[in-house]
């Protein structure tokens, strides 16, 4: 049973950093792992993937500004956002999916995903 529970979201001024973290449990390694976002009134769009062998992709919107990256020895995902801007605001989810990142990324489409956490920046 996979359970992802993000943290670390909250309010920023434009230009600012976040980080946010994701606990996960019950994953495999060899799973997609990735941060998606969605905006009022917008669909779902994926942010950051990374896989088992530790490969990123990035939606272009955020390439040079997010890093993705993960802790295997604590399960714990990670999202840094650095030069935040307000088309930035939007629930960031942590996802899973077993299938390959580059259709995650690009669909949104993930097997599991935790409650989300707020980003908002003004």
């Amino acid at each position: 049973h996979v359970q992802l529970v993000e943290s670390g979201g909250g309010s920023v001024q434009a230009g600012g950093s976040l980080r946010l973290s994701c606990t996960a449990s019950g994953y495999a390694y060899s799973y997609c792992m990735g941060w998606f976002r969605q905006a009022p009134g917008k669909e779902r769009e994926g942010v950051a993937t990374i896989n088992g062998n530790g490969s990123t992709r990035y939606a272009d919107s955020v390439k040079g500004r997010f890093t993705i990256s993960k802790d295997n020895a604590k399960n714990i995902l990670y999202l840094q956002m650095n030069s935040l801007k307000p088309e930035d605001t939007a629930m960031y989810h942590c996802a899973a999916t077993r299938g390959s990142c580059g259709y995650a990324l690009t669909s949104g489409v993930t097997d599991y995903r935790g409650p989300g956490t707020q980003v908002t920046v003004s």
